[in-house]
C-alpha cells in the first residue's frame, strides 16, 4: 500500500514529547497527478473525530482576505500543491472526503466527493491530512469525518468502558449515565442525554457509512481501518473535572475505538489545542499535558509507542483560540491538519 517511489523531506521541529510539524513542510508536496487509487486494494479508512475546529472553521475566502486559504495561494505562494498547472483547484482522485454529522436525530451528509478546495466555503484539517496519505499509499484512502460542535471528551464523547468518579463533593457520570453530575448522596434524575451519547451517535454513523461502502467510495472493493484522527478539547477546558479527567478518558478512547472497529492496530494522532504552550497551568494545561502523555514516544504507555501520536500545535496556529475557531484562519487549519497527515505517515512508515 506504500508508494516507495514518494520521497519528501521530514521537516519536523521535536517538541518535547510530542511533534510539530514546521510549517514549511506545506511547500514539499507533489501536486496530485488526477489519476485514481489502486482500487483492487481495500479502502484504507482514516476516521476523523472531535468537535468544531474538526468540523472546520477555516476560511477560502478571497485573494484579498488575509490568512484565507485562496491569499495564501494566490498571493504568498503556499501550498502549491492546491492548485494544478493551470491555476485551478486541484483534485486528488485517490483521496475520497466523507463528512457526516448528527443532527436532530439523524445523520446528515455534509460532504461525499473526491479531496479538493472550492466545494466549502471552510475546510478542516482534511485537507493537509488527505494530501499527505494521498502521496503516501497506492490504495484508495477514504477520510470519514464524523462530529459536531460543542461537545466534550468527559461527557458527550465520553468512551464506552468509563466509569463515573468524584471530584469535588459530586459524582461525575460513567458511559450511559445521566446527568452529566450530581452531589455526592444525591439520587440522579435522568435528563435527555447521557454520557457518551455524541461517542454513540458519531460511531454509529460511521458504521452506516461503511456499511454503504460503494455510494461513498465508487467501485470500492472492502476498506480496511488504518487510522484515527482526533482534534477536541475546547469544551473540556471550561469544566475542571473534565479537565483533570481528560488524560484517563482520552486513553480510554484510544481503547474503545480499536475495539469498536476491530482494528487493534490502527494508528491514532491527535492535535493539541493551538492556544496553549508548554508549561500553561489549569484546565489548558492538564488537557495539553494529557494529550503528551499517550504520546508513543512520552513512554508514558508503552502500548502506544509506534502507534499513537501527538501534534503540539502551538506552533503552527496563527493566533486566536480554539473557542474562537482561530479567527477562521485558513493557514491554521492547514497547516494542523498537515502536521496532523504527516505524524499519520511517520507512524504508518515505522519511523
Amino acid at each position: 500500500m506504500i508508494n516507495q517511489g514518494f520521497h519528501r523531506k521530514l521537516l519536523v521541529a521535536a517538541c518535547g514529547l510530542a511533534l510539530a510539524v514546521a510549517p514549511t513542510v506545506k511547500g514539499e508536496l507533489p501536486r496530485p497527478d488526477g489519476e485514481p487509487a489502486d482500487m483492487s486494494q481495500p479502502v484504507q479508512v482514516f476516521i476523523l473525530l472531535g468537535q468544531s475546529n474538526m468540523v472546520g472553521f477555516g476560511e477560502v475566502g478571497g485573494p484579498d482576505r488575509e490568512g484565507s486559504i485562496k491569499h495564501s495561494v494566490r498571493e504568498k505562494g503556499l501550498y502549491p500543491f492546491l492548485v494544478d498547472e493551470d491555476g485551478e483547484w486541484s483534485v486528488r482522485k485517490d483521496v475520497r472526503n466523507v463528512f457526516v454529522m448528527h443532527r436532530r436525530g439523524n445523520m446528515n451528509v455534509q460532504a461525499n466527493d473526491w479531496l479538493r478546495i472550492g466545494t466549502t466555503r471552510r475546510i478542516g484539517p482534511e485537507i493537509g491530512i488527505g494530501h499527505h496519505l494521498g502521496n503516501l499509499l497506492d490504495a484508495p484512502v477514504m477520510l470519514l469525518k464524523s462530529c459536531i460542535g460543542n461537545r466534550s471528551l468527559g461527557w458527550d464523547l465520553l468512551p464506552p468502558g468509563s466509569e463515573q468518579y468524584e471530584y469535588d463533593g459530586r459524582i461525575y457520570a460513567g458511559y450511559k449515565e445521566s446527568p452529566d453530575s450530581w452531589e455526592v448522596g444525591e439520587e440522579p434524575e435522568p435528563i435527555d442525554w447521557y454520557a457518551g451519547k455524541q461517542y454513540d451517535d458519531d460511531i454509529g454513523n460511521v458504521k452506516k457509512v461503511l456499511e454503504d461502502l460503494e455510494t461513498y467510495y465508487p467501485g470500492a472493493e472492502g476498506y480496511e481501518i488504518a487510522g484515527f484522527f482526533w482534534w477536541q478539547g475546547d469544551k473540556d477546558r471550561y469544566n475542571a473535572a473534565h479537565a483533570t479527567r481528560y488524560e484517563q478518558n482520552l486513553v480510554r478512547l484510544i481503547h474503545a475505538l480499536r475495539e469498536d472497529f476491530d482494528a487493534p492496530d490502527a494508528k491514532f494522532v491527535c492535535a493539541t489545542l493551538g492556544q496553549t504552550e508548554k508549561g500553561a497551568g489549569g484546565n489548558e494545561g492538564h488537557i495539553l499535558n494529557a494529550k503528551l502523555a499517550v504520546d508513543g514516544g512520552s513512554g508514558k504507555y508503552p502500548e502506544f509507542e509506534g502507534n499513537v501520536a501527538t501534534v503540539y500545535t502551538h506552533p503552527l496556529s496563527q493566533g486566536g483560540a480554539s473557542g474562537g475557531h482561530y479567527g477562521n484562519n485558513g493557514r491554521t487549519f492547514m497547516d494542523v491538519g498537515l502536521g496532523m497527515g504527516e505524524a499519520m505517515v511517520r507512524l504508518l512508515e515505522g519511523d
